[in-house]
């Protein structure tokens, strides 16, 4: 019996099987602010929205433009989705003429300059909020931070990881049990993640003033000549146009285990990177420029496609969070807007990706080595431009194999987990 089989059924047995109900999911959904004509609206927050320093619900990203919409963590996908279509209501009601950008790369954008920074109030953590931000933008552009994306937040109840514990005859605590299965699920996840740019990727053409004084190899779609896409892209946002750093490729992030993956990111944290020397914390005026010249100002400042997660508490910074209370839940943030739906999500999504996160949680986790790594960069990148591309294949193991064969492969073992949580 493989692993994947023995904790599907520990956990599907008569007296366990309700304790897959409770699984919570939370919603963090990013939406650009547009003028009727389509182009990034420049107002301030609309104060009626509430404080984007404090509001539990309504805040917002990079810029002042840029919403974020989030949703409390529930059971219920059907509860999710009804708060999110609330907070979508009530923002329409308080934003006037202006519209929601309904697709993950951004409308037509004007100079990098004139986008304007989050603003979230003469506090100091305001203060630094803005400046980190600040910092963003002079570091990789204002223009790259106005994309926007689902983070789908996801937890499994403690119920589940007693059978787990039992199941696995694991000695130690439940909280440590729970950390090193959240990094086993996180690794199998890196290594499968292209599936969801495959089915989901909502991205695959931009509008030509976000690539504008940029390389790139997009083609022209249309006749308008606005547009530019790639004939196979899935999501150009999770590749080179997107939320990717030059600086950061030197950056490799160990996910084996939370020692580690902390030491990693510490380091990253204390590093001085050359160019951000360059332009120093604060301009000559002593306006600060950015938060430090470090390779990251802050933890978030690292681009990834999920991340492990615990609620800080007050004064405490992600990482220390984490260490001292391990992992809480994680955060998938390679979901594109789905442009047809409303909310930009459905149920149906939600529900696969739960399947998918419950896969990569009970399957067995090898550690990644280097090579794996590489691995998983290459096919990302493979992914992201010629997803759809007829016949493609992606790199496993010691060879490459067909990107349908091993989705059908993945699909035969995501069934039983799907009959489990129906």
């Amino acid at each position: 019996m493989s692993l994947l089989t023995s904790r599907l059924a520990a956990l599907n047995s008569t007296e366990n099987q309700c304790h897959l109900s409770d699984i919570q999911r939370g919603i963090e959904k990013e939406s650009l602010r547009v003028t009727p004509a389509g182009e990034l609206a420049n107002t301030p927050h609309p104060p009626a929205l509430g404080s984007t320093l404090t509001h539990p619900s309504i805040t917002t990203d990079f810029s002042e433009s840029l919403l974020e919409f989030i949703t409390a963590p529930s059971s219920s996908i059907d509860e999710v989705l009804s708060s999110l279509d609330n907070i979508h209501r009530f923002t329409y009601r308080h934003i006037g003429d202006e519209l929601l950008w309904v697709n993950s790369m951004p409308c037509m954008l004007g100079r990098d300059a004139d986008i304007p920074l989050g603003q979230y109030g003469s506090s100091n953590i305001g203060q630094m909020k803005t400046i980190y931000r600040r910092g963003l933008g002079n570091r990789y552009g204002r223009l790259m931070q106005t994309i926007a994306g689902i983070h789908y937040n996801w937890s499994l109840p403690d119920a589940c990881w007693q059978v787990l514990q039992q199941n696995d005859n694991y000695s130690g605590s439940l909280q440590d049990f729970k950390t090193e299965r959240y990094f086993d699920l996180i690794r199998n996840f890196r290594r499968h993640f292209w599936l969801l740019l495959y089915l989901f990727g909502a991205a695959p053409a931009v509008c030509r003033s976000f690539v504008k004084g940029r390389d790139h190899h997009l083609q022209p779609m249309g006749e308008d000549d606005h547009s530019l896409h790639l004939p196979y892209a899935t999501s150009l946002r999770m590749g080179d146009l997107g939320y990717q750093s030059k600086a950061q490729e030197s950056l490799i992030v160990c996910y084996n285990n939370l020692p580690r993956y902390i030491e990693n990111l510490r380091g990253a944290l204390t590093t001085p990177y050359p160019a951000y020397e360059a332009f120093g914390v604060k301009d000559p005026s002593g306006k600060y420029r950015q938060l430090s010249p470090h390779l990251l100002q802050i933890e978030n400042e690292f681009y990834s496609t999920i991340r492990p997660k615990r609620t800080a508490e007050g004064g405490e910074t992600a990482l220390e969070a984490l260490w001292q209370r391990g992992v809480e839940y994680i955060e998938v943030r390679c979901v594109d807007l789905n442009p047809y739906m409303p909310v930009g999500i459905d149920a149906e999504q939600m529900r696969f990706l739960d399947v998918f996160l419950m896969h990569c949680l009970l399957q067995d986790s090898p550690q990644t080595d280097n090579r794996e790594y590489g691995q998983i960069l290459n096919n990302q990148r493979k992914i992201v431009e010629r997803g759809r591309e007829p016949g493609l294949s992606l790199s496993r193991g010691d060879s490459d194999t067909s990107l349908q064969e091993w989705a059908r492969e993945l699909f035969a073992e995501l069934q039983p987990i799907a009959q489990a949580l129906d």
